[in-house]
């Protein structure tokens, strides 16, 4: 499964960076999409929570886009 994770407030390279090597960490299945704010995660919804929960952690506020 494939969600998409809005992070309005992702504005540079830096923010990327820095939800790049949380999500590393955690072995998540993420691509990051600076112009649309977007990360996507593949796998199940643990994993879709997980890394909410990680980028959340690092001060974003991220939103779950609803399928």
């Amino acid at each position: 499964m494939e969600r998409k994770i809005i992070v309005p407030d992702m504005r540079c390279e830096h923010c990327v960076a820095r939800i790049s090597g949380a999500l590393t960490a955690i072995q998540a299945d993420f691509a990051i999409d600076l112009p649309t704010k977007t990360v996507t995660v593949c796998g199940e919804e643990s994993a879709l929570q997980a890394a909410f929960d990680e980028i959340y952690d690092l001060g974003f506020t991220p939103e779950i886009l609803q399928a």
